[in-house]
């Protein structure tokens, strides 16, 4: 059992038999009453988005997963391909279930494939990846105010923000928590 002081973002949980992660949660204590969790949840099976408000000492099912390495193959419309490294069998995964995730990853990456009870869940990505820059407007000579930035779009599609000094053909280095440039490889 997990209780609500103990939530984090990337929990696993089980409420009222759906598997959810939490994608965000937020304390609210108001003036009088005990305090609240409110929650927005991934549903690992169908990736709808919900929100839940629970009173503060509410206690939930905390779910075991496995962790396999898994390198991403190809994207097949709907379906994203992957293939566990040991095995060498080959699953896949809607879109939907992988959600933003699938931004971050190309051809060939390997990730971490979240398994519960022999049914593939979920990815979990590393905290950072490296991505190529597709296509971004050149910066200006003289457009050099602190903190100027442009849009770039990464070789998955990706759109991030960027200093003025980044060209197409930079590496990036990319958070996947929060999809931010952090600085540029080479």
């Amino acid at each position: 059992m997990i209780d609500t002081g103990d939530i984090r973002k990337g929990s696993t949980l089980d409420i009222d038999g759906r598997l959810v992660k939490v994608v965000d949660f937020s304390h609210n204590k108001q003036g009088r009453g005990s305090a609240q969790l409110r929650m927005t949840l991934r549903d690992l099976r169908t990736g709808a988005l919900t929100q839940q408000t629970v009173q503060a000492g509410a206690r939930f099912t905390s779910v075991r997963l496995e962790r396999r390495h898994v390198q991403f193959l190809y994207p097949d419309g709907d379906q994203l391909h992957f293939m566990d490294t040991e095995s060498y069998d080959q699953i896949a995964l809607t879109r939907q279930a992988v959600g933003d995730a699938a931004r971050f990853i190309k051809e060939n990456d390997v990730v971490d494939l979240l398994v519960y009870d022999e049914e593939p869940i979920d990815i979990e990505l590393p905290t950072s990846v490296n991505l190529v820059v597709a296509a971004s407007d050149p910066g200006l000579k003289g457009d050099t105010a602190s903190g100027a930035t442009k849009p770039a779009t990464l070789e998955t599609g990706l759109v991030v923000n960027v200093p003025l000094f980044v060209n197409p053909g930079d590496v990036l280095k990319v958070d996947t928590r929060t999809g931010e440039y952090i600085e540029r490889v080479s």
